[in-house]
């Protein structure tokens, strides 16, 4: 495993990463044999957005509630 992988990367940076890799495949720069493993990387950095996303609604959320009291 890689550090990248398994370093926490910001959600901007995770970002950064999924448009580096898409452009990489418009742009017919990644080989078949690399497909599988840029995809599953690139699957990887959505889920840890997803994460990142809920927890800072959660954040937000519970924030709000706190002003309204």
């Amino acid at each position: 495993m890689t550090e990248k992988n398994m370093t926490k990367q910001s959600y901007e940076e995770s970002i950064n990463e999924i448009n580096t890799l898409l452009s990489q495949i418009e742009d017919g720069e990644i080989s078949i044999d690399e497909l599988g493993e840029i995809v599953e990387r690139a699957s990887s950095l959505i889920q840890s957005c997803r994460t990142q996303l809920n927890s800072t609604e959660l954040q937000v959320q519970k924030a709000l509630e706190g002003l309204q009291n």
